[in-house]
């Protein structure tokens, strides 16, 4: 059965608004959310990008039921493994049964700050499923030192744990990476209804590992209204060729370049935009026959409100 989540965009919100929209977002009918981790906004007018980590326990405490992960953490530059190790375990001990992990191999927009180099796609590939095998020895509560290819950690041992480790699920944008969260993870995150994604997945995973989508949207009362919104706080959808620019590009200033000359409709090709509650359950539907079992959806924009209402009266429903 599908289920319907909700994607809090660090992004585009404070602190204190996303921990209210999570718990919006539970009041409304969502059965869980992603978070994304960020050092940086894609763009200034986005203007936010909290420590996700301190907002997840706002959030624990403002939610009971709703099921939450990072969407996506990078644990192998900016985060050492073994803290994304504590920081996860903290928040499954705070949640209990209700958190999981949400891991990449990251964007250089948020990894860079502390001057490394970084690396190509596929060294990167090996270091976070060398990260992942660290995360989990960790979360034994058997005291580990290990000397790995990228990492290394001396006596390190987690004392404050759930009472299950939390599932791991990984990003993936192509058959490389598909086979890395099949391999490594416990299920599957992805940006698009990519059914050759989920089939690279599925083959080594096969059908039980769930499998997360991400459909963004624009909901305003009028369509060319929602248009504009969301061209003004997420022009990176129209970008072309933006897969490789969204690895690479290094900081906000350098994507408002690269956006200087996207236009409305660019972006509105990529996100669907307007109140037609038909068009949105066709779009979520396009993620379930690619074989997707969660689909999450990500509100562009400030009317958030507005979103949650059209959701809960007109989507929701058709779904259950």
């Amino acid at each position: 059965m599908l289920e319907l989540g909700y994607a809090l965009s660090s992004e585009e919100h404070g602190p204190r608004e996303l921990v209210d929209l999570a718990r919006r977002a539970e009041a409304a009918g969502f059965s869980f959310a992603l978070i994304s981790d960020h050092f940086h906004p894609w763009v200034s007018r986005q203007g936010h990008s909290p420590f996700v980590w301190s907002v997840i326990g706002g959030i624990a405490e403002a939610t009971s039921t709703l099921r939450l992960g990072t969407g996506v953490t990078c644990p192998i530059r900016r985060l050492h493994p073994a803290l994304v190790a504590q920081a996860a375990a903290t928040a499954g001990a705070m949640m209990p049964g209700r958190f999981f992990l949400g891991v990449g191999s990251g964007e250089h927009l948020n990894e860079h700050i502390f001057g490394e180099a970084w690396p190509p796609a596929e060294t990167r590939l090996e270091m976070l499923e060398e990260a992942i095998g660290l995360i989990r020895a960790l979360w034994t509560g058997e005291s580990t030192s290990e000397t790995g290819t990228f990492f290394r950690v001396d006596e390190a041992r987690l004392y404050t744990l759930p009472d299950e480790p939390p599932p791991i699920y990984v990003a993936a944008s192509g058959p490389a990476s598909a086979t890395l969260a099949a391999r490594a993870g416990d299920g599957l995150i992805a940006t698009s209804p990519d059914s050759e994604l989920v089939e690279a997945f599925r083959a080594e995973a096969g059908r039980r590992k769930p499998r997360f989508g991400q459909l963004t949207v624009c909901y305003a009362e009028d369509a060319a209204e929602a248009e504009r919104i969301a061209h003004r706080y997420w022009p990176t959808a129209g970008l072309k060729g933006k897969d490789d620019l969204l690895w690479e590009l290094k900081t906000p200033a350098l994507f408002e370049e690269v956006v200087a000359n996207v236009r409305p409709e660019d972006v509105s090709n990529a996100i669907l935009c307007g109140p037609d509650a038909d068009a949105h359950l066709a779009r979520i539907r396009q993620y379930e026959d690619a074989g997707f079992d969660h689909v999450y959806v990500h509100q562009v924009g400030p009317d958030q409100a507005g979103f949650f209402e059209f959701y809960e009266s007109r989507v929701l429903p058709e779904l259950r």
